[in-house]
């Protein structure tokens, strides 16, 4: 039977549009091993930027979805995301714009720089020794980049208050509880965990979840620099290595962020925190997995958005 003409073009568009795995095989072979090759020179000099891409790829996603909109710079006219206090500290701005450098060369207007930051995510995580696997493209650029429209859960949130903010963006509780063991790689300014030390809740008294042991040592480090607001590793044990130690140091009550500490502690989310604590091939396997599905949030296809020739600025309109 033969299809009307309509349908098989309504048909080959959706297809067409959609992400998928290669999506740039013939119009830019090359890509992702262009943007792979930029990530491995500045793992080999710097290997926090696992920790900084994976920070700007999930402000990112949980901010209009995955299309860039972080990127954008401010201007005095134009206030961007980047002004918006949560992301004050995400890093990292510099490697992107070199692997869209390394692509406008090669494949001019072609490469988005959503997926830029999407695939350079990836290869970080494998380079730190975390999972590897196969990221669909094909997503396209905003055009829109507004602070007032950045709503992040917070450090300091409980496991219903975040798990409302990843429901709203199509994720389960595992896959939460899962990308929050991004979190073995990392800093927190002290500015994030403050209260858990000295005045939780009001109360006037230390998180009394906190392992003794750690509110010492980051009380020390906290009180070090006056006037400062100094960091600590998320991960105690391995804090540039890509496994699942987070998960056991959550068990210890050695979090350092309230809403990691919660994981374990909360009735809805200990078993899981549990489970991927015994088991790093599992927690490699479903990361992967939530990190595809995080990165197919509100994508922007076919001929939405844009693909920007730079990075930082909306392409010009004629």
């Amino acid at each position: 039977m033969k299809l009307p003409f309509l349908f098989l073009y309504f048909f080959l568009h959706i297809v067409c549009a959609d992400l998928q795995v290669g999506f740039y095989s013939s119009t830019c072979p090359q890509a992702e091993s262009i943007i792979q090759a930029v990530v491995k020179k500045r793992f080999n000099g710097d290997r926090s930027i696992t920790a900084a891409l994976l920070r700007m790829h999930f402000h990112d996603c949980f901010v209009r979805g995955c299309d860039a909109s972080i990127l954008i710079d401010t201007s005095e006219q134009s206030p961007s995301e980047k002004t918006a206090a949560p992301n004050l500290t995400v890093r990292g701005y510099e490697l992107i714009d070199e692997a869209k450098a390394a692509l406008e060369a090669q494949c001019p207007s072609v490469v988005s720089c959503a997926d830029i930051v999407t695939v350079a995510t990836r290869d970080a995580v494998v380079l730190a020794g975390g999972p590897s696997y196969k990221i669909p493209t094909g997503r396209r650029d905003g055009i829109v980049s507004n602070p007032q429209d950045v709503n992040l859960p917070g450090p300091g949130s409980s496991v219903p208050q975040a798990l409302e903010a990843f429901t709203a963006k199509g994720l389960t509780l595992s896959e939460m509880v899962t990308l929050l063991g991004a979190h073995t790689v990392g800093v927190s300014h002290c500015s994030f965990f403050q209260d858990r030390l000295s005045n939780f809740q009001g109360t006037g008294s230390p998180d009394p979840s906190m392992d003794p042991r750690l509110l010492k040592k980051l009380l020390q480090t906290c009180r070090s620099q006056s006037g400062q607001d100094p960091t600590v590793f998320l991960d105690q044990s391995t804090p540039f290595v890509f496994d699942n130690k987070f998960y056991n140091q959550v068990l210890m009550k050695k979090a350092v962020l309230r809403i990691d500490q919660e994981l374990g502690l909360d009735s809805s989310s200990s078993a899981m925190v549990s489970s991927l604590a015994s088991d790093g091939i599992k927690f490699g396997r479903q990361f992967a997995n939530a990190m595809v599905k995080l990165g197919g949030v509100e994508v922007l296809i076919g001929n939405a958005g844009e693909i920007r020739k730079n990075c930082r600025v909306f392409n010009q309109r004629s």
